[in-house]
This record gives structure tokens, C-alpha cells and sequence, in this order.
């Protein structure tokens, strides 16, 4: 896992005012909102007895511990607790780590490391986000396996027609090969443009969308460091995209979230249509995907076989050890999360402006 990234954690939607938990990192967080809408994200465990914040209530902006209603304030600071006689001072160490997040694209983004805010990559870029003609749903999947492989499966072209045979991988030329494609790397991404040959004998929905075509199926495949995935397929008569994140839950659990944007059977009533061909597809990839080992994608190149093919997944794992060399490396050990040099890492340098930031649809 890498630290210093802004992390796509979770739907916009899915956070009120009422305390939610978020696993990440192998860390528990609370996030919920105040009476302005502003998100606040804290540490998810009162350092009186462990208890979890999330489990208690939000008044006057603050959130309360559900074991004995400790109130704690935005930026991590107790303020008051009940069982206490007047006047007697609050310890000094009564309080929880607190960190920067923001909200964009739909989703919540939760800084973790240790960089000022000026030095932080930034998020990237979604501009469908903000384009009203797409038709767009959202959805998410659990997998037992590592963020690193359900990334890499998800921009690896040529498992499609093996793995995908009952769905949009039938009638993919198996001689299809990964030979004339561009491939551009920036500082913290990288994306692949190929053009892929037609075909007619994909099954249900995808059926229609890979109907016959005079001109080829133009696919750009792509990632932004460390956990996200980008899919564009342009059929000629309408493109699909897939803007995905992958959530390190642990090293054993990725929670995968996509907003998946098309110009083409924008009526309401064909989302389902397209969410049920999605989970179809995860589902055929599952059990290959879990079964891969070492859970995570090893930190050497050497350490596994490589092929022309695999150019892109093999430019993030060039910039994942780029990153590790940096020190932006961390592992979990029990609740606490490590450098990869064995030091315990401190949340994030905190400002004001840093603990709650307004609404941003985009």
C-alpha cells in the first residue's frame, strides 16, 4: 500500500450526518457531515476505551462516543465529557487523529501521508463527471484479493476472449494481438490506445453494443496512481467508460466502486441492463483473480514473467517502485500502518482548511 495519494474511498451519497465507518488501509475511519455539508473524517476509535466513534451520534457538529458520550470536535479535539465534575480539565491527550478530505465526481477522497498540501498529487481528472448528456450508474463489488491484482485485471486486454467467453469476450480473436498501440506515462499515470478488431457474437446486451461495424472498436485503457482505473471503448455510434477506484481494504479485501458513463441507451430504464452485464463480468473474473499469488503484485519486475502485452501493468508497477523507493511504502501491522522503513506514520500536516472542504460536484 502507498501512502502521500488522495484516496477515492467512497459515494458522495452514501455520507449524511449520520456517523459512517470506513475501512481503508487496514484502518477504521468515521466520516459524516455538518450542518453546512462539509465532510469531516476522524479516526473511528475514542482513545478513552476503544469504543467506535461511528457508532454514535453527531450534535452541534461534533460527534459523540456512543460508550460515554465523549464529544469530540472537527479537528479530533474532546470538548467535553459528561461523567467529569465541573472545572475539572479535559486531559491534553484526549483526542483523535483527524484528516484532510474532500469531495469530487461523486466520490469522497481521503488524503493519508504525510506530504504538505501543496506537494500532494492531485486527483485526477473525470471530465464525464460534469457532462449532463451521459448516462451514468454506480455500483460497487467485494473481492478477496489484493488492490494491486483487481487493478491490473481490470486494464488487462488479452484475458478478454479466455476468461470472458460467456459475455463480451465471445467471438474475440483469440490471434488478436497487442502489437500496434501507444502507450503514454505521466508522472503518475499511464494509458494505453489500441484499436481492436470487431466482432458479432457477444451475448446479451453486449450483443447490441458490438454489433457489426465498418470501422474498428477504439480502446483506451488506462491508470492513475495508486488504486485507479480508467476504460474508454468507442464503438463509433456511442463510447462507454469506466471510471474505477479500488479500495484497499486490507491486503486481503478490495472493495471495487465504478461509475460507468454511456452516450448511447441513455433511458433511464437500461441501467439495470448495464449493471447486471457489469457484475457479470466481475463475476467471471473472480475466482482467477482471488487465486493469485502473492496476493500483491511483487514489488521486483523479475519476480514474474512479463510480455509485450502486459505494457501497461507493467508501467504501473515501474511507478508503484518509484514510489516505494520515495518511502511512500506502508504496511499494515495489527491497527497501526508502517514506512516502509519501520517508522509509525503520523496522520497527514493538518491545517484548518484541510479538515472540512465544501461540497465540490465536480
Amino acid at each position: 500500500m502507498l501512502k502521500n495519494f488522495w484516496y477515492a474511498c467512497e459515494f458522495s451519497a452514501a455520507v449524511t450526518k449520520k456517523p459512517k465507518q470506513v475501512r481503508i488501509f487496514n484502518q477504521k475511519f468515521v466520516f459524516y457531515r455538518n450542518a453546512q455539508g462539509q465532510l469531516i473524517a476522524l479516526e473511528d476509535r475514542c482513545p478513552h476505551r476503544g469504543a467506535a466513534l461511528s457508532l454514535g451520534w453527531v450534535k452541534d457538529d461534533c460527534i459523540h462516543c456512543p460508550y460515554h458520550a465523549w464529544k469530540f470536535q472537527a479537528d479530533g479535539k474532546c470538548i467535553e465529557i459528561p461523567a467529569n465534575q465541573p472545572g475539572v480539565p479535559i486531559p491534553k491527550n484526549a483526542r483523535v487523529d483527524s484528516y484532510p478530505i474532500q469531495e469530487k465526481y461523486g466520490f469522497i477522497w481521503l488524503f493519508y501521508g504525510d506530504l504538505p498540501e501543496k506537494e500532494r498529487p492531485p486527483i485526477p481528472p473525470l471530465p464525464e463527471f460534469s457532462d449532463q448528456r451521459l448516462q451514468r450508474i454506480f455500483f460497487e463489488y467485494e473481492l478477496n484479493a489484493h488492490y494491486t491484482r483487481t487493478l491490473e485485471n481490470d486494464m488487462d486486454m488479452s484475458h478478454v476472449s479466455i476468461i470472458h467467453s460467456k459475455s463480451f469476450g465471445n467471438g474475440f480473436a483469440l490471434e488478436q494481438k497487442m502489437e500496434d498501440y501507444e502507450l503514454n506515462i505521466g508522472e503518475w499515470e499511464a494509458h494505453l490506445k489500441v484499436n481492436v478488431r470487431d466482432y458479432t457474437k457477444a451475448k446479451d446486451i453486449f450483443a447490441f453494443v458490438f454489433r457489426p461495424l465498418q470501422a474498428n472498436v477504439k480502446v483506451t485503457l488506462g491508470f492513475y496512481m495508486p488504486n485507479i482505473t480508467r476504460l474508454v471503448v468507442d464503438f463509433g455510434r456511442g463510447k462507454l467508460i469506466n471510471f474505477t477506484v479500488h479500495v484497499p481494504v486490507d491486503d486481503r479485501t478490495t472493495i471495487t466502486k465504478r461509475i460507468q458513463f454511456r452516450s448511447f441507451l441513455t433511458f433511464p430504464w437500461a441501467n439495470g441492463i448495464f449493471q447486471r452485464a457489469a457484475y457479470k463480468v466481475v463475476m467471471e473474473d473472480k475466482a482467477v483473480v482471488e487465486s493469485e499469488y502473492p496476493m500483491a503484485v511483487p514489488d521486483k519486475l523479475s519476480d514474474e514473467v512479463h510480455i509485450p502485452c502486459d505494457n501497461l501493468s507493467i508501467a504501473y508497477r515501474k511507478l508503484r517502485q518509484k514510489c516505494l523507493a520515495m518511502g511512500w511504502g506502508m504496511k499494515p501491522d495489527g491497527n497501526q500502518l508502517n514506512h516502509s522503513n519501520g517508522n509509525l506514520i503520523q496522520p497527514s500536516v493538518r491545517r484548518e482548511e484541510d479538515l472540512t472542504v465544501l461540497l465540490n460536484n465536480g
